[in-house]
């Protein structure tokens, strides 16, 4: 299949559902070869895309399986960081041990991840971690995930910033999406004992009245792994229906 990644080996973390999902069938759309991982391997993702698909186990936290799956998969030029959790609470009931995970799961395998794409992409390529809006604005009662989300920003700038005076070819961006209507943000909703009216107040927050849909950042994902973003680096692509413009 031709098409604007053809030729281009995608790796996805937390592909299992969502964002990664969504953002692994586009790219597959587009042509490209696709890795896809998530903490159960996603083997049925895998099958769904085909014979130029494979599924691994990966605990995006474990330093020692990012080298292990990097002997494994060869090279690779497109690195999607979409593994993350949300955990929200008054930070007066946030214990250390929560804070530190989210910290985790969000931040220190974003770092771990793009210390993989700069040791092993050696033909150069895109690294493309998942921030969010949370990520720019803060928000009440979600600071561990403020703070991650925050944290990617600005190391992905760093990041950028030492691989182009570097020379090494390796393209660094985040996106940052607004509220989007995956499992995680709509299983967080439906937690709340009023969810239709929290629903419709998430959804007010977006000048455009309404929430966005994976293949929103999934689209995101296909114009920065591609050729055409060639002199896009360091920078924070928002994709958040307005959220953040007022």
């Amino acid at each position: 299949m031709s098409g604007r990644l053809s030729g281009k080996t995608v790796w996805i973390t937390g592909a299992a559902s969502g964002l990664g999902r969504a953002s692994a069938r586009r790219c597959a759309e587009e042509g490209a070869t696709l890795v896809v991982t998530d903490l159960k391997s996603p083997d049925d993702l895998a099958r769904e895309l085909g014979g130029q698909a494979r599924a691994f186990a990966q605990d995006t936290t474990d330093e020692d399986r990012w080298e292990e799956l990097a002997g494994l998969i060869g090279d690779f030029q497109v690195m999607v960081n979409s593994a993350g959790i949300g955990v929200g609470g008054p930070l007066t009931d946030t214990s250390l041990a929560d804070w530190r995970h989210v910290i985790n799961v969000n931040l220190d395998a974003t770092f771990l991840a793009t210390r993989t794409g700069f040791r092993h992409m050696k033909t150069g390529g895109s690294i493309i971690n998942l921030s969010s809006i949370l990520g720019i604005v803060g928000n009440a009662e979600t600071p561990a995930y403020c703070a991650s989300k925050g944290g990617v920003r600005l190391f992905t700038k760093s990041a950028a910033v030492e691989a182009a005076q570097k020379q090494m070819g390796i393209r660094v961006n985040s996106i940052h999406p607004g509220y989007i209507e995956t499992p995680m943000v709509m299983d967080r909703v439906n937690e709340q004992p009023d969810a239709a009216d929290r629903l419709a107040y998430i959804a007010s927050r977006h000048p455009v009245g309404h929430l966005g849909e994976a293949n929103d950042i999934a689209n995101a994902v296909v114009y920065l792994a591609s050729d055409e973003s060639k002199f896009v680096t360091g920078t924070e692509m928002v994709v958040d229906g307005g959220y953040t413009a007022w």
